[in-house]
């Protein structure tokens, strides 16, 4: 069985949960189904009984010469979790990022040096539970990977990450050992010492340690530069606060917005505020542990005056 027919159980699953909501434990012909996949009967014969072996789907209403299948109840459970999964931005977030790495390294691995992130587009890595993800998708995964130094390339003014890019060591070692899962390899090299490092003039951020220093000025306006410098350690946190996998992607959005927003040639003070507030708003979510979301939400306040570290 070739891997282009067996990646069909998923898609003929689907299929018949979509033509049997009306009725999930009905049945249909799925006739319709192998010819627009240029499938033959046995073929179609075939992937139906692998559907059955996996214990998604059963015949037992098929009808002579006929090939008809019906959901099970574990069926019907799998293709509801499947299109809860699909419609979930942060499970598609991961998706875009763990894809895009993982077809770098093939790109680099195959000689290709710098080649379009785009091109990712044509790729079976591109594609979550079945869908294709969008271009903005994937250009916001190569804006998440590149300041983590997984990795490099060239950058332009109008999307969040590089036009073209190549994977780095540090991104060759989170596919070869975490299989390109971003969550896993950080947490995989985060040690008690970690450091984060704000700017040369604001201290630093110790992950996992009782005591913090904190040293920054406070003034009636807010300093871009610092602005900046809080984003970036916001997005370097981030891994660190064991955030849910949604809550931790919309800080690492945030931080890149604050960044976007602070380097632009007329920085509009409203959204820095909003969205400073919508920071401190997680950091001192119940889930967050440790001092580190305290001291982040302390220092976002002295960058950004005005907002309420307890708030």
């Amino acid at each position: 069985m070739t891997t282009e027919f067996a990646e069909l159980h998923d898609t003929l699953v689907e299929w018949v949960y979509d033509r049997t909501a009306a009725n999930q434990l009905g049945y249909v012909s799925i006739t319709e189904f192998g010819a627009h996949h240029g499938l033959d009967e046995q073929q179609s014969f075939r992937l139906l009984q692998s559907g059955k072996d996996l214990g998604l789907l059963d015949d037992r209403y098929a009808t002579y010469g006929d090939p008809a299948a019906n959901l099970t109840t574990a069926g019907i459970r799998w293709a509801d979790e499947r299109k809860r999964r699909r419609a979930d931005p942060a499970a598609r977030a991961s998706a875009a990022r763990r894809g895009l790495l993982v077809w770098l390294w093939r790109r680099k691995h195959e000689g290709v040096e710098m080649p379009a992130v785009a091109d990712v587009l044509h790729d079976p890595q591109s594609i979550f539970e079945g869908e294709r993800l969008s271009p903005r998708e994937i250009d916001r995964a190569a804006g998440h990977l590149q300041p983590r130094g997984l990795i490099s390339g060239q950058m332009v003014a109008s999307g969040d990450g590089p036009v073209h890019a190549e994977i780095t060591t540090d991104g060759e070692d989170c596919v070869e050992n975490y299989a390109g899962d971003l969550g896993a390899y950080e947490r995989g090299n985060r040690t008690e010492s970690t450091t984060f490092n704000i700017g040369s003039n604001t201290g630093n951020i110790a992950a996992n340690s009782r005591d913090f220093t904190l040293n920054a000025t406070t003034n009636n306006g807010a300093d871009l530069a610092a602005v900046v410098m809080l984003a970036r350690a916001l997005r370097q946190a981030a891994p660190a606060l064991d955030l849910p996998c949604n809550e931790e992607a919309e800080l690492a959005e945030l931080a890149n917005r604050i960044e976007e927003e602070a380097s632009s040639d007329h920085p509009d003070p409203s959204r820095l505020q909003r969205w400073g507030a919508s920071v401190v708003a997680i950091l001192n979510s119940p889930v967050v542990s440790g001092a580190l979301g305290s001291v982040l939400a302390a220092y976002t306040g002295v960058v950004l005056p005005g907002l309420s570290a307890g708030s």
